[in-house]
């Protein structure tokens, strides 16, 4: 997709009249805003705690409901020139695939006719958006064209749901049990969040599906030979394969430290990189069936912080980490080298206990957002 010099031609009802002048024009582009997933933890635990169910929406073409608000021309699709007039190009109206403006004008769409049914967005996730009437509470969290709908009140949601069917068109899913490629069990007192699959297809495809596991996902000692791996070597695999890991964390807290430690060496891993990372994947081998658990408990959120300090023996950086609980559920952790260097251990620590000062507050804000109380 691209803009296109010539003139526009009426071609089907995504684009507009013929034009005389000749014109080209870029639109603008907007990142589009998709749910947090410290967000989705905490959704989960708070229907577990109140026994609530979570619905799944999966949109149907979600991005040619978008509307245009900028000027975008494309040329005429093969097969549906004009044979009079080929060297016109045709104005969009409507959003389609392909096009930048595309997802940014679906979520404008979709979420403005949730305005007008009563919701509001989130003061801390523009995805999450919540109504409030009387004693009904309806919470709907939005990740591009996937859904989550979950509240006190099943006949509320049901009239909430059969009006934005009748808007869009939309597949509901029943009970939330695959989302983002995580698989949800959902079990007697608790949920069970996991991507055994997908680490699973990250192996076979570095052909370490029948590997020995291990027992620890890294080492404290590496050995002086490192014998070179034919498949991890290459930097682009290397790569991409930090790049599989780093969305793997999103079940996976058991890796992150691991995961950030190789993903400093993207751009250039040595032998040694290639060992731990091997090493890294024989450990998932033997933790597939690992995941995060979501328990039911009481609503109180604790984070707890640390740092490691100079941790780093080359830039003598250190390594910040902080973990947050709602109950007994882990739903946030950050691994980080701080940019700059600590003078004193006391000074990395501050900065870490800042760091997660500042993820807590944000914490405090989207429970508000949930109409939870919560004690800190």
């Amino acid at each position: 997709m691209a803009s296109s010099y010539g003139r526009r031609v009426h071609r089907s009802p995504t684009v507009g009249h013929v034009a005389t002048r000749t014109t080209s024009f870029h639109g603008t582009h907007s990142g589009l805003p998709v749910a947090k997933l410290p967000t989705i933890r905490v959704l989960f635990t708070i229907t577990l705690s109140h026994g609530w169910t979570v619905q799944q929406l999966d949109v149907t073409n979600a991005f040619l409901h978008g509307q245009l608000t900028d000027t975008v021309y494309m040329i005429q699709a093969r097969g549906f020139v004009d044979d009079t007039h080929q060297n016109y190009v045709c104005r969009l109206q409507k959003s389609i695939y392909g096009l930048r403006q595309a997802p940014r004008q679906w979520y404008t769409t979709f979420t403005q006719y949730l305005l007008t049914l009563g919701f509001e967005y989130s003061k801390a996730d523009p995805s999450l958006l919540t109504l409030r009437h009387n004693q009904t509470h309806i919470f709907l969290l939005v990740y591009v064209d996937d859904i989550l709908v979950t509240g006190n009140n099943d006949d509320a949601i049901s009239k909430i749901l059969t009006k934005i069917h009748s808007k869009f068109n939309m597949k509901n899913l029943g009970i939330a049990h695959h989302f983002l490629g995580i698989k949800i069990q959902t079990l007697s007192d608790k949920y069970f969040l996991s991507q055994s699959s997908y680490a699973q297809s990250i192996l076979k495809s570095v052909h370490l599906d029948d590997c020995n596991p291990l027992s620890n996902p890294s080492c404290t000692k590496i050995p002086d030979q490192v014998p070179e791996d034919a498949i991890l070597s290459a930097p682009s695999t290397y790569r991409r394969i930090i790049g599989s890991l780093q969305y793997l964390t999103l079940t996976r807290p058991d890796i992150a430290y691991a995961v950030n430690v190789l993903s400093q060496h993207m751009h250039e891993p040595s032998l040694q990189h290639v060992y731990l990372l091997k090493r890294l994947l024989r450990y998932l081998k033997g933790t597939l069936s690992f995941g995060l658990p979501i328990f039911k408990a009481p609503l109180i959120l604790s984070t707890y912080s640390d740092a490691d300090w100079a941790g780093d023996p080359t830039t003598r950086k250190s390594t910040i980490g902080h973990c947050t609980f709602l109950g007994d559920t882990l739903i946030s952790w950050v691994v980080k080298k701080q940019t700059t260097v600590a003078r004193s251990s006391t000074e990395s620590e501050y900065r870490a206990l800042a760091a997660a000062t500042a993820d807590t507050i944000w914490l405090k804000r989207l429970l508000n957002d949930f109409v939870v109380p919560h004690i800190q």
